[in-house]
């Protein structure tokens, strides 16, 4: 359903009350309240004094952000369809209004004499950003809002966000850490999306194949499951681990292999590790999509005197294709997050920022890191599912 089919349609009852939304609405005014929502440091050394809602923003800015989290949660007492594209448009309104926040917390608590002070996110705005995106998941499900405009919101927003940031943020500590090392920003990033790439097109091309061969021979089909599910289980430090000597052996005894670049740490273990794990929700959604597709189809297909090439490319893979494509989801997002374990070894990506951050307790550092990831992620899964979503019949446009 598109967001002009939510606001047009009757304004019927969905219930008495929900609860999600009242108890997240609580939620997000606490955080606000209790909690500190910026911080500001007099340079990158020196730890930072949280300050309030209303120190930060002042009165009528604390009073604007309450009543939109109240307004959220008093509409969820006798929901309806109006009343729930009304949060729609509150939350998104929210997300909007707060680069602007730290835009007015910068302006009223950061020395202009001092150059290098910081403006860093408090914990109370991350766990109101937090609950504003729980709200948004909530009203998808209510408005039954397809993936693809959810992603257009959120796309939108980030777009705003990201304007934010370049053009008014330059005190927020996040934006200062980018700023101080934004090529090698730009090269991790580069890294961390050629390793998930290449992993993922291996993965599928390997799990195709496997499926097919295990339709063909029942007996692969056990001895592969417990194989993969053997390496799912290996957590990702001890299989780095475990691959470093025989790749540096390899690279010492195998001159070929050496001239390709294989070697105990870097890219190759990174590959192998990444594969290894992707393999497993590749297979299974292969098998399970090509298994599930309706057997009298194919018996339809074959009356018409399809050959057996031709039933597969031409009637069983199409059908298949949307839960083939919910494996390829599944297995994108766990190696975007996996590859940030991947800057232990030396094969780059994000991660590397996450890992010195930690090692310098700088935790801007580490969101610099975290951040793109999160949001790689969450584009990869809503632009996949939307996608799966619309090859399925009857599927949205």
């Amino acid at each position: 359903m598109s967001l002009i089919d939510a606001f047009s349609s009757p304004n019927r009852q969905y219930g008495h009350i929900n609860a999600v939304l009242i108890c997240l609405s609580v939620g997000m005014l606490s955080a606000a309240w209790l909690l500190g929502v910026v911080s500001v440091a007099p340079n990158r050394i020196v730890a930072g004094t949280s300050y309030g809602l209303v120190t930060a923003i002042g009165w009528p800015g604390a009073l604007l952000v309450s009543l939109l989290f109240v307004a959220v949660g008093g509409l969820a007492i006798k929901p309806s369809r109006l009343h729930y594209c009304a949060q729609l448009c509150i939350v998104t309104l929210t997300l909007l209004l707060m680069p602007f926040g730290l835009m007015v917390a910068g302006h009223w608590l950061i020395d202009p004499t001092l150059p290098q002070a910081r403006l860093g996110i408090g914990a109370g705005y991350w766990v109101a950003l937090f609950l504003l995106l729980l709200c948004l998941v909530e009203l998808r499900l209510r408005l039954e809002l397809s993936r693809l405009w959810t992603t257009l919101l959120l796309s939108s927003v980030g777009a705003a966000w990201l304007v934010c940031a370049a053009l008014w943020l330059d005190n927020l500590a996040l934006v200062q850490e980018f700023q101080a090392r934004d090529k090698q920003f730009y090269r991790a990033m580069l890294q961390h999306v050629v390793l998930v790439s290449i992993a993922v097109s291996v993965s599928v091309v390997v799990g195709l194949i496997l499926a097919m061969l295990m339709r063909r021979y029942q007996r692969l089909q056990r001895v592969a499951f417990a194989l993969l599910n053997f390496l799912q289980t290996i957590p990702s430090l001890a299989l780095f681990g475990l691959l470093l000597a025989p790749l540096a052996w390899l690279a010492a005894n195998v001159p070929f292999l050496a001239q390709l670049g294989v070697s105990g740490i870097g890219t190759t273990p990174a590959l192998i590790a990444l594969i290894a794990y992707s393999l497993l929700p590749m297979v299974r959604n292969t098998y399970i999509a090509l298994d599930e597709v309706d057997s009298n189809t194919l018996e339809a297909a074959k009356a018409m005197g399809m050959r057996p090439r031709q039933r597969f490319w031409q009637v069983r893979f199409p059908l298949a294709l949307p839960i083939l494509l919910e494996g390829v989801r599944i297995t994108a997002v766990q190696a975007i997050g996996l590859t940030a374990v991947a800057a232990l070894i030396g094969a780059g990506g994000l991660g590397t920022f996450i890992f010195q951050g930690l090692g310098q307790a700088a935790m801007d550092m580490v969101l610099l890191g975290a951040l793109p990831i999160l949001v790689l992620a969450l584009i990869v899964d809503a632009g996949l599912g939307a996608l799966a979503d619309a090859l399925r019949p009857g599927g949205h446009e």
